[in-house]
């Protein structure tokens, strides 16, 4: 007889552990939300893996990846935030309770964040594995290139990120070898990323090769290509090999849920939001343009406060907003606009004189439109009128008592 699944509750839900979900969960911990994140293999993601980060902001000694992630995740241990170490099943995002599933417990929270990254393209050629990351081959060139000053180097693609790549190495590198796949002074890229990449003097071309082995001891010590005319075998030695052969974002569970670039990237606006309310995406899972720690970290840190703002919303739109109990007042206003806050007064009024008999919410939209935006409310100051638990009438001009009164 199957076991039954353990249901865990929860406010907010980050699944996966890179920059970005570590800092959503710091946010959302802080705001004393009820936060779990789940990460199916390493806390810190494919930054751990990176030998030196010299351009965070607050580190001048370029320190290794897993430093500053481990930093990351004692600080969102500080903050309450519970980590499970599992791979993700499967996820329910609609409705006001979202679920998400692993092999033996069920979480049942008001919020994602789905901050679960991506993974570079690779090869697929003899000793990849062993040489990944911190042991030769890098994919990332803003992360690595200074580690390889006076260095030579080896760059797989011709798209635009690997020549474009490409040409920021020769900055550090002494000499950079590109790969590429297409017959003599074909790429993939722009033609003028292709012109400046020919004429650069630490550049040099291998045509119609790609890669047939990696082959070192410790470390990588060189790349064997293959031409795919001759079948010849030409070894390329090396200290660094960089792959710019595409990025797979790790979506596969949202594909039917949420919307997805022909890439497969997290469509969200700047508020992270998904278009599914309550489901949020961060880092390098959603289409964005640059992939980077800081980069992470800044959308983990706008995924992390509006979830905490929807939820506080949710709660007023629920308890104080659509109530049923009596009649309604909500006055939407912009506390920056003085004729705003002025009216402010005439509401204070009408609520005392009312004795009881009116629910009235003043909501500031200065730093959120929350509210405003599920009430369909773009004009401020307006006055939403509830009755029933309903939206009864919304007045957005000529605001005045008697106005309000006539409607209620």
């Amino acid at each position: 007889m199957p076991r039954e699944k353990k249901v865990e509750n929860y406010d907010v839900v980050v699944i996966g552990g890179g920059p970005a979900g570590l800092t959503a969960a710091i946010y959302a911990g802080r705001a004393k939300l009820k936060t779990i994140l789940i990460e199916k293999a390493l806390i810190g993601g494919l930054a751990t893996y990176t030998n030196e980060i010299a351009n965070y902001p607050g580190f001048p000694e370029a320190p290794k990846g897993e430093e500053i992630t481990n930093l990351m995740k004692k600080q969102a241990e500080k903050m309450g935030v519970d980590f499970k170490l599992t791979a993700v099943k499967s996820v329910d995002l609609e409705g006001d309770i979202k679920t998400v599933e692993t092999f033996r417990t069920t979480y049942k929270t008001k919020v994602v964040i789905i901050a679960t990254g991506g993974r570079p393209r690779t090869t697929g050629a003899k000793n990849e594995e062993k040489f990944l990351f911190d042991k030769g081959i890098s994919f990332c060139a803003t992360c690595d290139a200074a580690a390889n000053t006076g260095k030579h180097v080896v760059v797989i693609g011709s798209g635009d990120t690997a020549i474009e790549e490409g040409l920021f190495l020769t900055k550090f590198a002494r000499k950079v070898t590109v790969s590429v796949i297409h017959d003599c002074g074909k790429m993939d890229c722009n033609e003028i990323a292709k012109e400046a990449a020919l004429a650069n003097p630490k550049m040099e071309f291998i045509w119609n090769t790609v890669v047939d082995s990696f082959e070192g001891e410790e470390r990588l010590e060189r790349v064997i290509l293959r031409n795919l005319k001759t079948n010849e075998l030409i070894p390329v030695e090396c200290d660094t090999c960089f792959e710019f052969i595409g990025y797979i974002p790790n979506t596969e569970l949202f594909a039917d849920q949420l919307n997805l670039t022909k890439a497969g990237y997290i469509i969200t606006n700047e508020k992270m939001e998904t278009g599914i309310e309550g489901v949020f995406a961060c880092g390098d899972v959603r289409d964005k343009w640059l992939k980077q720690v800081s980069t992470a970290v800044g959308d983990g840190a706008i995924a992390g406060f509006a979830a905490e703002k929807y939820i506080e919303e949710t709660k007023t739109f629920k308890e104080l907003i659509m109530q049923d109990k009596k009649p309604g007042i909500v006055y939407l206003y912009n506390a920056i606009d003085v004729a705003s806050r002025d009216f402010l007064s005439t509401i204070e009024k009408i609520e005392k004189e009312s004795s009881g008999k009116l629910a009235v919410a003043r909501i500031d939209v200065y730093k959120s439109k929350g509210i405003a935006d599920r009430l369909n409310v773009n004009t401020f100051p307006s006055v939403v009128i509830i009755k029933d638990g309903k939206i009864y009438q919304v007045i957005t001009e000529d605001l005045s008592e008697e106005k309000i009164l006539s409607c209620l």
